[in-house]
């Protein structure tokens, strides 16, 4: 009988070894926007004053971001070549792009929510380091890659990320200006200006490709991936680059004088993010109610989740930064928005993984 339990219980450690490696090599990049989604609506809740929910999900999301950091290094010591494949795909190496944008949300709640402008700083240096790599490597490779997919097959919501790296870590920079000293204040400042403008003109680009997909070739319910919301995310997050930085030209004295530039940009950036809205619940709808298409948990659906919160705290900031206090109540609307559907997608998210672990044990 003992052999026959240390035969039994071999297996079972052995095929629940072999269900984690395969989850690992299959881990997907894109999974690091559970940080970015939890970390973006702790911001928000701490800005509306509900700081407990604010701080739990700051404790959260460290964990989060801990274990996805160590799911990827194993997945690159276990399975470089899958790596090295998503890389030079043109579906998934977008979503190396969460990592920039995790690692500066995170570093964001560091200097909001606690004032921690040291461990900021660490996580603006990693995160411009993630985002220098990531830019050159994947646009290099995409580049000069021989055998590509059509615009229908290799381009979805999910490219935005790269816009939404670049804004996160201009936000991290605005943020981290404000505690520095001069030279150093002037100096980064300047840097997040470049970073915001950079990331405009890549959403110039990127949308103008997005929208003609939309537009001119066959849409089926299987394009509509959670990435497309997306499209707002990253309108979303140049507001709030825009905003902090015009908050931030007391002490920089280029920013004044661009001031009106960026204030009618910031505002662009805004109103372009609202439309999407409507339109995206319309497909959302077309998809799911319309197409029957099944609605069950991806981790894809956190970076729909991302966009919510973003436009809550970019909202609230640019009412702020321009003076207009009547759209504080979108704010305020948006926040529970997006606390309910991160808790719906975390459920989706737990009961996934309770399912995985109950088929390891089982089969």
């Amino acid at each position: 009988m003992i052999d026959n339990y240390k035969i039994e219980n071999f297996h079972e450690e052995n095929n629940f070894e072999t269900k984690f490696k395969l989850k690992v090599k299959n881990f997907n990049p894109a999974y690091f926007a559970l940080v970015m989604a939890t970390g973006i609506i702790s911001i928000a809740a701490f800005l509306f004053e509900l700081k407990i929910i604010a701080n739990v999900l700051f404790i959260l999301n460290n964990s989060f971001y801990i274990i996805l950091l160590l799911l990827s290094f194993l997945r690159l010591f276990w399975f470089p070549k899958e790596i090295i494949s998503d890389l030079t795909n043109h579906m998934r190496s977008p979503g190396f792009f969460t990592t920039v944008a995790s690692t500066c949300v995170l570093g964001s709640q560091y200097i909001i929510l606690y004032d921690n402008h040291q461990l900021a700083v660490l996580f603006l240096i990693v995160g411009v380091l993630l985002w220098i790599f990531f830019t050159y490597l994947i646009f290099t490779t995409l580049t000069i890659k021989q055998d590509k997919p059509t615009l229908d097959k290799g381009i979805t919501g999910a490219w935005l990320t790269a816009i939404v790296a670049t804004q996160s870590v201009s936000i991290l920079s605005a943020l981290v200006a404000t505690h520095l000293n001069q030279p150093y204040r002037i100096e980064v400042n300047f840097f997040a200006l470049s970073m915001w403008l950079w990331g405009g003109m890549f959403y110039i680009w990127m949308i103008s490709l997005i929208f003609y997909r939309y537009t001119f070739f066959k849409f089926s319910p299987d394009d509509l991936a959670p990435p497309y919301w997306i499209n707002m995310g990253a309108m979303a997050i140049s507001t709030l680059a825009g905003s902090v930085l015009i908050l931030n030209s007391p002490d920089a004295p280029f920013i004044q004088s661009l001031l009106p530039f960026m204030k009618g940009f910031t505002v662009f950036y805004w109103a372009t993010g609202t439309w999407w809205i409507p339109m995206l619940i319309i497909l959302a709808v077309w998809r799911h109610y319309y197409k029957k298409y099944p609605l069950k948990y991806d981790p894809l659906y956190w970076g729909a989740v991302f966009p919510q919160g973003m436009y809550t705290v970019c909202t609230f900031r640019m009412a702020d930064a321009l003076h207009i206090p009547f759209l504080i109540p979108i704010s305020k609307f948006f926040v529970y928005i997006s606390l309910l559907a991160w808790l719906i997608t975390f459920i989706g998210m737990i009961r996934s993984i309770k399912l995985s672990t109950f088929t390891a044990r089982f089969l």
